[in-house]
């Protein structure tokens, strides 16, 4: 009863001068909490002291982890370049700089200059991108999978999409293709089988109630040895003589040819668009290179009909967003692709690759043992699935310990590797010049 009595007052308590320029309102709820947990431990006999001290520490900590921010920069060296639990594709910092203009100022983006009145908040990025794709004209969505769910909403509601059985994907979250067919209100029309598709399934599956032809990529996934499927051209050729829609859910749109022959087993929007289909959508925070967004592009009527559809205000994107993307499609345009990280990133040479390897070597080599290697990484995000692609890194081991313990100990110094032969590497396909002195001082504090 007498430690009860040494609990300090709430009220007292939350004046103390070591709580001065802290939120009161946060602080008296931490205190609450602590002296209510106090309390508990008193009455269990679990303590045999109060100290006042103890108890401002406590409520300090607390209130420090629980303003700290929860999203943090890593260093990803994992060499996975679209990393979708790192936050994918790095925007360019021109890009977000300009868009910190626009988000700081009023602006335009749903009013037209020259006629004075109400404008169109996608008009932003069309005339980009009908000059970049050749499309007729363009929306924007807040991801590929709402751009899916909204083209098939708009025409297909209670008619059949003709879908591949090996195109019925499942991707990150349990976004499966199936689901959001039933869920948009269209009748999924399953053809072929898992490994091989014909044309004729597509033609054998027309009927008066068919609205759509659909191509859906093939994301984390492939299909090798005995297997065939439909080159999008047949498929949009067969639509067009049938009068129903085709349409191509690329997952992760390109604008250029890739490297490492990347791009034999997946064309690019450019040349998807020389057979001049119907509708296009893909991601514009992948292989694009940009920002979170789903973008469809393809005949003016049926994109006027989407627009149309009130499902878009809710899945509508905003004026960062598109500033950043209308940024991003201009280096395109200007042909100034060094300003896309993400394809900055995949075209450095393994010859720039093998130095940046070797000048953290040198940095660490005193600190822990250190192996230059060549390997092997993939893109991520769900592209080119199965691709691998080469690149440089450095195994890292110390004393005793073993991977698991190096790999957890670089993490919770934001350092993200992998473990690859039961050892730690770090890849250089997605690290940067200016990291290496980072990520050296990072070892040196781990390995101190």
């Amino acid at each position: 009863m007498f430690l009860l009595k040494s609990i300090p007052k709430i009220d007292k308590f939350i004046n103390h001068k070591a709580f001065d320029g802290f939120s009161k309102e946060l602080i008296t709820k931490i205190s609450k909490k602590v002296i209510d947990n106090l309390r508990k431990n008193i009455l269990e006999q679990k303590i045999n002291s109060v100290d006042e001290n103890v108890l401002i520490s406590q409520v300090i900590e607390n209130y420090n982890n629980l303003i700290e921010p929860s999203l943090q920069t890593v260093i990803n060296a994992t060499g996975i370049i679209v990393h979708t639990n790192l936050g994918r594709s790095l925007i360019n910092k021109k890009s977000l700089e300009k868009a910190i203009q626009i988000a700081t100022s009023y602006n335009n983006l749903e009013y037209d200059l020259t006629e004075g009145k109400r404008g169109e908040r996608y008009t932003h990025i069309v005339k980009t991108l009908q000059n970049l794709t050749g499309c007729e004209d363009a929306i924007v969505v807040n991801n590929n999978a709402s751009a899916v769910f909204l083209i098939l909403n708009t025409f297909a509601k209670n008619k059949e999409v003709v879908v591949s059985r090996g195109e019925l994907v499942e991707i990150g979250g349990s976004f499966r293709v199936p689901e959001v067919m039933a869920q948009s209100g269209a009748i999924l029309k399953e053809i072929g089988t898992t490994n091989k598709t014909h044309l004729r399934d597509y033609e054998n599956a027309l009927n008066e109630n068919t609205s759509m032809l659909m191509k859906v990529h093939k994301s984390n996934y492939s299909i090798e040895g005995f297997s065939s499927e439909v080159n999008f051209e047949e498929i949009v050729k067969t639509a067009k003589q049938n009068n129903v829609i085709d349409y191509y859910d690329m997952g992760s749109g390109h604008m250029i040819d890739l490297p490492f022959n990347l791009s034999s087993k997946e064309p690019s929007i450019l040349e998807i668009m020389k057979y001049n289909p119907s509708l296009l959508s893909f991601s514009g925070d992948k292989l694009l290179g940009s920002v979170q967004a789903g973008i469809i592009i393809g005949k003016k009527e049926l994109i006027s009909k989407i627009k149309k559809n009130q499902l878009l205000r809710m899945l509508r994107v905003d004026k960062i967003t598109l500033s950043i993307l209308e940024d991003n499609l201009n280096s395109y345009l200007k042909n100034e692709l060094d300003d896309i990280p993400t394809l900055n990133m995949l075209f450095t040479s393994l010859e720039t690759l093998e130095q940046r390897a070797n000048s953290l070597k040198e940095k660490i080599q005193n600190i822990c043992t250190v192996q230059v290697l060549e390997t092997q990484t993939l893109i991520g995000g769900g592209t080119t699935p199965n691709r691998k692609i080469p690149s440089f890194g450095i195994t890292v081991s110390f004393k005793d310990y073993k991977p698991n313990k190096i790999e957890k100990l670089l993490r919770a110094n934001n350092l993200i590797t992998r473990i690859e032969n039961d050892k730690v590497l770090v890849d250089f396909r997605t690290i940067q010049e200016k990291q290496i002195e980072q990520i050296a001082n990072i070892i040196a504090t781990v390995f101190k």
